[in-house]
Formats: structure tokens, sequence, C-alpha cells
């Protein structure tokens, strides 16, 4: 099992420190490090060591989510929940009449991003309680303590007050077989089929043994994805503006994409070239009515699997192309001494990259998973997976990157939506690792081992990919073609899509998405 959390950090008073540090701060810092009386023990140190994450990892200049990095002191101050003080600082920094646009943004994306948390983290006491006694009428006062305890309700203390992450009663059902055990009703958990053995398995390994390639079983879907503004989200006659995933042509993986329509009919389709490609929409707002955006489109997705000997595996040589998949790349890929305390741990004196691969997947599986905050709210999400003790599917990708990475494993992001021939679909991340002599081979960590299935496909999703799944993203964190000219609701992924108007961006509470989807009959010999 990989570290949980420990104990809330000490408060204490350090106003001298300090003043002390703030001399040998750049001007940002010093202000937020002078702004309040009273520091996170955590945040000084990380203030006085140079060699933090946020500090020296190597951040892209192209990343969205690096610039919009703020000086290290005030990200301390707003990650232990010290927003007064972090308000502060901000207004203190912002009094800098040097500063320029995109250092302005970077600070005043700080108090978004406390504004968001608090969204996150609605509940107060009683509020968790009674979302609880939904499913635990019973519920003792004593029990909520113990769970709350064990950090398997997630809260946190924002100001001095102890607030519950809104999911937090929900995920401990996910967490904890004794609460399970206590709902007047059992739970049905809304999983994907195929997180389980299931005939899709044997039917892809099967089609990939006998006709010798890797990427086989197409499957023809037509999407429609939606994305609707609430009524008077937005001054009537002012133009929102709308971007919606749109997915770009892979060699074996997706390919024939056909844009049928869009709604309203003029758009413009970011170029293939673009690692989270998007299709922009304009439309007037008018008052009293929801503003609808809509795109349509048909693909061929194929369903992957490698057949990997670990006995031909053997170091990769790091290219000048896979260089960047063995980097840092702050502030979400980080090597620091957690990071490689934890990979010494699982690792041991394994060599074999794949053997190296087989042990670091095996360990981030074992991470349950849980609904998770979101995600431009956390400073680190591979080190927030590796603290928390629970984490969803991009936390887990992110941290199962990190790790690989750090042992000269080249790994990479992939993300969409899956669905099914059912009712299932949702959104999902997963990723991609390079195994000389097999070239890029598909990883999905959260789907992990499968339960119940037979020896030879119990790893199926450690080389192994289903055809029930689009991609949307080949990175995290990249500019949308056009660019948006506001911070986006999600920094790190594109699954939803993004709404913006002149007076700013469209949070996910201002409008709602949708995703439907029809499996189309067998394709034909060119793909369609």
């Amino acid at each position: 099992m990989l570290a949980s959390a420990g104990p809330a950090p000490r408060r204490w008073r350090a106003r001298a420190l300090a003043l002390a540090l703030a001399a040998t701060l750049p001007v940002g810092a010093a202000i937020a490090a002078t702004a309040v009386s009273s520091v996170d023990v955590a945040a000084v140190a990380a203030i006085a060591a140079p060699a933090t994450a946020t500090t020296t990892a190597t951040a892209d200049s192209d990343d969205i989510g690096a610039r919009l990095a703020a000086p290290p002191a005030i990200i301390d101050l707003v990650d232990s929940g010290d927003f007064i003080g972090a308000e502060a600082a901000i207004a203190r920094a912002l009094e800098d009449a040097s500063l320029n646009a995109d250092q302005r943004t970077a600070l005043e994306f700080q108090r978004e991003r406390m504004r968001r948390i608090l969204l996150d983290f609605r509940l107060d006491e009683a509020g968790a309680k009674a979302r609880l006694r939904r499913d635990i009428p019973d519920l003792t006062d004593a029990e909520f303590a113990r769970w709350d305890a064990e950090g398997l309700i997630e809260a946190r203390v924002i100001d001095g007050q102890r607030r519950w992450f809104s999911r937090g009663p929900s995920n401990l059902f996910r967490l904890s077989e004794e609460a399970r055990k206590r709902r007047a009703t059992p739970l049905v958990f809304y999983d994907s089929p195929l997180e389980v053995a299931h005939p899709q398995h044997a039917r892809v390994r099967e089609a990939a043994l006998a006709s010798g390639e890797s990427a086989v079983a197409p499957q023809r879907v037509r999407v429609t994805q939606s994305l609707t503004v609430k009524p008077d989200a937005v001054p009537a006659g002012e133009t929102v503006r709308a971007w919606l995933p749109f997915p770009r042509a892979i060699a074996g993986q997706q390919e024939h994409i056909a844009l049928q329509s869009t709604v309203p009919a003029a758009h413009r389709l970011a170029p293939e070239s673009a690692m989270q490609r998007t299709v922009y929409m304009e439309a007037p707002a008018v008052a009293g009515e929801p503003t609808a955006f809509s795109v349509t489109y048909e693909l061929t997705v194929h369903a992957q699997y490698h057949r990997i000997d670990p006995e031909r595996v053997v170091p990769a040589e790091i290219t000048p192309e896979l260089a960047p998949f063995v980097a840092e790349r702050a502030p979400h890929v980080v090597f620091n001494d957690a990071m490689r305390l934890e990979s010494a741990r699982i690792v041991g004196d394994e060599t074999n990259p794949y053997r190296i691969a087989q042990k670091l997947f095996a360990a981030v599986d074992r991470i349950p998973w849980a609904g998770a905050r979101e995600y431009s709210t956390i400073t680190n999400i591979g080190q927030h997976a590796l603290e928390q003790g629970h984490a969803d599917c991009g936390q887990q990708t992110l941290l199962l990157i990190t790790l690989l990475r750090m042992n000269g494993i080249p790994a990479r992001w992939q993300s969409g939506w899956i669905f099914s021939d059912g009712e299932y679909n949702n959104m999902h991340d997963w990723g991609w690792m390079y195994l000389a002599p097999y070239g890029w081979v598909p990883m999905d960590v959260t789907f992990g081992r499968l339960p119940g299935a037979a020896p030879e496909l119990q790893d199926f999703y450690l080389g192994g990919l289903d055809a029930w799944r689009i991609a949307f993203n080949d990175d995290w964190s990249r500019e949308f073609v056009p660019a948006k000219r506001h911070p986006r609701s999600e920094t790190v992924d594109l699954q939803r899509g993004e709404a913006e108007w002149d007076g700013g961006n469209l949070y996910f509470d201002q409008w709602n998405y949708d995703f439907e989807w029809q499996l189309l009959p067998p394709v034909t010999d060119d793909g369609t």
C-alpha cells in the first residue's frame, strides 16, 4: 500500500522567521511570507528549502498549469488552508506595478482556486453526517468521529474550520467495508463492466494472437457530446464561447474520424496536432434561455493487446523523442524525496523494465478508487495520490507516470471517455509506457489487475486496452486552438468541455454536459 496521509501539520507563531526568510525571497514570495503572523511548518520549510517541487522541478512553458503557478509561499498558504493569509498575500502582491499580465493572472487564479476548494469542501459536520444518514439512518457520532479520524471521510481545515469534501460521504463506502455493511440498502457501484473479467478481454487477446497484430477488434461508434450553459449565466446579448473535446486520429487506436454536425453549425476544428483537440463554437446568450452547444461525429476505435515477454525487454535508449517522457514536468510530475523513497520501496533491486513496471502498476492499483476533488484545486496531483490514501483514475495515472519516469521508463498520458454496450459511460484517464523492443504499449492502472480473470488475462490492462473508449487527450494541460482567454475550469484534463465569455470563465456549476453514444454495425475493410 502506498503511503497514506499523516496527521494535519502543526501551526505555530513564526513571524520573526517569516521576516527573516522574506529578505531572501523574490518580491511576491516575500510579501506572502510576511503577510500573516502564523504560518504552517511545512510551508515555512518549503519557503526555506530551494529544492522544493514548485521551485526546482522542470516547468514546461507550454503547460497551462505551470503558467498559472503563483509564488510558492502563496501556494503553500492556500494548501495549508490559510485562506485569509493567502488573500492578504495576493492583495499585497498585486499592488506591485511591475507585474506582467501572466503574473497577475497566476495570482488571481489562486483566489479562484480558493473559491473552487470551498465549493468542493462545502459540508460542515452536520451536513456530512446528514449525507451519511441517508444511507446509515442510525449512524452514531462515535462512528462518524472514528471514520473521520481514520481519514475515510475526506476533510480539511480552512481558516480554522473543519470542512468536509462534498463527495466524502459517498466515498466512504468505497473505502470502508465496515461502512458498506452499515448501509440500510446494499450498494451497487457504478463501474465499467470491463473492470472485471469480461468476454471482450478474451476476444481481444485471441484476435491479437491469431492475427499477429496489436490493434484488433475495431468498433464503429457515433458520439454526440453537448455542453449547455444555464439560463442567465451570461448577460443577454453577450457571446458565449465553447470548446468541446474532439478526437484526433491515432494509427491503430482510433481512425476514420468523420465530423457529422455541430450546433451551432459554424465551428472551428483544431488541427490533428493539438494534443487536447477541440471543436470551438460561439453563440449569443438569450435572456431566460440556455445556450446549447453540441458536436456529433463517428470514428472507428481499435482494441489493443501486446503479448510481452519480460525476458526480451531491455532498458530503452532515451532518444530526443523519448526524453520528455522520462523527465519531470511540474507541477504534477515531480521527482521529490517522497517519490524516491516510495519508488525504492516498491522496486527494490529489480532491474528489468517490465518487471519494474509490473511492481509499480500493482502498487498504484492497490490505492482504492474514490471520487476526486477538481484537479484545478490540487497543486501536485501525483503527490496528492501518494499521500491521500485514495485516488481517482487521473490521480493514479499521474502517480504511475511519475514513478515509471523516475525509473527510466518513458510514460505518457491519455484520457477521454469510456462507454459500454449497455448504459455505462464515464470520463476516464489512462496512459502508455515505452518498452524496448515493443515500443509504446497501453496501461490502465485504474482498471488494474482483473479480478476473476483467467491467469493469461489478469494483466490485460498492462499492455492492452479495450475498444470501448475514445481518447480526447494525448497530453495534459495543453493549450486549446483557439486558446481560451480566461483560465480553464479544468486545468489538467479535457473531457466535459470548457466555456467562457468576455466577463470571465464559466465554471462547472454554470453549465451541464452530456455524452451520448451508439455502437454501429461492424466495420468494413476500409474502417467505415
